[in-house]
């Protein structure tokens, strides 16, 4: 019997959803940046195109539906940090999971992925419309995702990690480094309240009888904003305030997170 794979029921679903006949033929040009940064010469060029459809693109099928990148964004997502997450187990054996996980959130970052995504030519290929300025923060990390949820549909799974780990990793990431510099999602959770004069207040408890879990709920201006789970009050402060900064991002598109970045 052969290997399951998790995400071939997603494969079916997205395959299916994505078969998208353009009305213009791809460009050379375009072709030519996307075979550079692929390394190889893609299968369905549709796939690739959808990926890099902006929300703001969105463009509309003969039977009035509409078609844009998020749904591949949400593939590949999960499966750049599947992939992300195998790496760092076997890179870090010793490691325990408050450090894997750490390296992961700082790997797949949006504003690491911003930058990736700069680095390796896919601004080149994102079509956007010129007053989405709320939601063009993030939009090349998030081409970026659908970008991989596009190989993996154009290839299979095993194709897409190489292309993660020897086209990407390997020549824009330095793992070294990354677990060097520490990211405290707490202080620039707090940074940003005392920046914006927003209250930011932190409730850390044991969860359960064991004593062994802490968990944490953090409030801006007295509504609750993020929460974390961890084996130490630290780690379980740490997750809960990451999942703060992802909301208050989202709500507020104009500030600049990466001068709250902590090296």
């Amino acid at each position: 019997m052969g290997k399951f794979n998790i995400f071939s029921p997603f494969r079916f679903f997205f395959r299916a959803s994505q078969r998208v006949k353009t009305t213009k033929a791809y460009s050379l040009e375009k072709l030519q940046i996307l075979k550079g940064i692929l390394g190889f010469t893609p299968n369905n060029i549709e796939i690739y195109e959808t990926a890099f459809i902006h929300r703001s693109a969105t463009r509309t099928r003969r039977d009035g539906t509409s078609w844009n990148n998020e749904t591949l964004e949400y593939l590949g997502d999960a499966i750049l940090g599947a992939i992300i997450a195998d790496m760092l187990f076997h890179k870090f054996p010793n490691a325990d999971e408050g450090f894997l996980t750490q390296m992961r959130s700082k790997i797949v970052s949006r504003e690491n992925l911003n930058k990736i995504a700069i680095e390796i030519g896919i601004n080149k290929l994102v079509v956007a419309t010129s007053n989405s300025s709320t939601s063009f923060k993030n939009i090349y990390g998030d081409a970026f995702e659908a970008f991989i949820g596009a190989i993996y549909l154009d290839t299979n799974y095993k194709k897409t990690e190489y292309f993660v780990i020897n086209r990407v990793v390997k020549n824009y990431i330095d793992l070294y480094k990354m677990e060097s510099t520490d990211t405290n999602f707490k202080s620039q959770l707090i940074e940003w309240g005392q920046k914006y004069k927003r209250e930011i207040a932190f409730s850390t408890e044991y969860e359960g009888d064991d004593n062994k879990t802490f968990v944490s709920i953090v409030k801006i201006d007295g509504k609750n904003s993020g929460k974390g789970k961890g084996k130490s009050k630290k780690e379980a402060e740490q997750k809960a305030a990451q999942a703060s900064l992802k909301k208050v991002e989202n709500e507020y598109p104009d500030i600049d997170f990466l001068n709250l970045q902590f090296t």
